[in-house]
């Protein structure tokens, strides 16, 4: 019967630890406005399409 008593004490962590990761999540997203948020993720994109050419040229063979 004491298994149950520490599935239970397992479970109650479980569902404690997802809560904490929820609320820490949501406080970052209400941190930034929606402006803000598209900004930074158009700034994300074009950096990462900048490494993508830069990658491709530096590795194009010349012809």
């Amino acid at each position: 019967m004491q298994w149950w008593k520490v599935l239970g004490v397992a479970a109650f962590v479980g569902v404690a630890a997802t809560g904490v990761v929820v609320a820490r999540t949501e406080r970052r997203h209400e941190d930034y406005s929606p402006a803000e948020i598209k900004e930074r993720l158009h700034a994300r994109a074009a950096e990462a399409l900048g490494e993508a050419t830069a990658t491709a040229t530096a590795t194009a063979p010349e012809a």
